[in-house]
C-alpha cells in the first residue's frame, strides 16, 4: 500500500467553511480568520498550513483600491545637464562660444568705452570666445585653432581681463540669465558646499597632506546653488581642513 502520510488538519470538507467565513469577513486578516475558523470548527493549524488551505479553497487576497479618482503626483522637475545645455546654435563656431543673446548681455564688459587709440585688429567677442575655448577644453595656448587670433594676443588679453575681474562679472550675469530661464530669482536663497582633494605637481603651487583623504596635493572647494550653477570657488593647500 502506498504511504498516505499524516492526515491534513484542514481537509477538503472544511473548504466550504473557509469560503463562507472569507465572504462574511472580507477585510479580516489571516490570523483573524484563523480564530473564527477555530470557533466554528474547533480546528487549529499552523499559519502556513492555514494559508495553504485558503489557497486550495480558491481564496486569494486582493489589494483594496482607494475610493475616488487617484492622480499620480507630478514628477519632480529635473535640473540636471540635458540636451538644452548641449545644443549649439548657428552663430556658435564651437560649443564653448557665446550665443548672440549671451554676448548682448556681457558685451559692455569687454568692449572699449572710448574711441581713442589704434582700432582693434580683432573683435572683442572673438578674443573672448578664444579664451572660453581654452578654459573649456583645457588645451595649451599655442594649440588654439586657426579660427581664433594668434595665441599670444589671446593670452595677453586673458591675463588683462582676469586681473580686471571681467570673467567673474560675465559669469554672474550668465548665471542670473539661466536662473531666470528656470523661473528662479537672480540671487539664490540656498547653496551647497563641497570640497575635493587632488594630487598636484611640485610646480602647482601650495600643496599639503590631507589626512582624511590620504592625498598630498591641493584642495578645491566649490559653492553652487540648487541648480548646480557655480557661486564661488577656492583652491588651497590640501592640509587645510574644510572647516577652516
Amino acid at each position: 500500500m502506498p504511504k498516505t502520510g499524516r492526515p491534513r488538519s484542514i481537509a477538503a470538507e472544511h473548504y466550504p467553511v473557509l469560503v463562507k467565513l472569507a465572504h462574511a469577513q472580507p477585510y479580516s486578516s489571516q490570523a483573524e480568520l484563523a480564530l473564527v475558523f477555530f470557533a466554528e470548527t474547533g480546528i487549529t493549524a499552523h499559519p502556513d498550513t492555514f494559508a495553504k488551505a485558503l489557497k486550495m479553497a480558491g481564496i486569494t487576497r486582493v489589494k483594496q483600491r482607494a475610493k475616488g479618482s487617484f492622480q499620480s503626483p507630478e514628477p519632480n522637475k529635473s535640473y540636471g545637464y540635458n540636451e538644452t545645455h548641449r545644443r549649439q546654435l548657428p552663430e556658435q563656431l564651437y560649443p564653448s562660444c557665446l550665443t548672440d543673446t549671451e554676448w548682448a548681455l556681457v558685451a559692455d564688459l569687454f568692449e572699449s568705452q572710448g574711441g581713442r587709440g589704434v582700432p582693434p585688429l580683432h573683435s572683442r567677442r572673438t578674443l573672448l570666445e578664444a579664451c572660453c575655448y581654452v578654459v573649456r577644453t583645457g588645451c595649451s595656448w599655442r594649440m588654439l585653432p586657426r579660427d581664433f587670433p594668434h595665441w599670444d594676443n589671446v593670452y595677453k588679453t586673458f591675463r588683462r581681463w582676469s586681473a580686471q575681474g571681467k570673467f567673474e562679472q560675465m559669469h554672474d550675469r550668465l548665471r542670473a540669465q539661466w536662473r531666470e530661464r528656470e523661473e528662479r530669482a537672480d540671487s539664490p536663497s540656498a547653496a551647497i558646499l563641497d570640497s575635493q582633494s587632488t594630487r598636484s605637481s611640485p610646480q602647482g603651487g601650495d600643496s599639503g597632506y590631507d589626512a582624511g583623504k590620504k592625498v598630498k596635493g591641493r584642495k578645491r572647494s566649490l559653492i553652487v546653488d540648487t541648480l548646480g550653477l557655480l557661486l564661488a570657488v577656492s583652491i588651497c593647500s590640501g592640509s587645510i581642513t574644510s572647516t577652516a
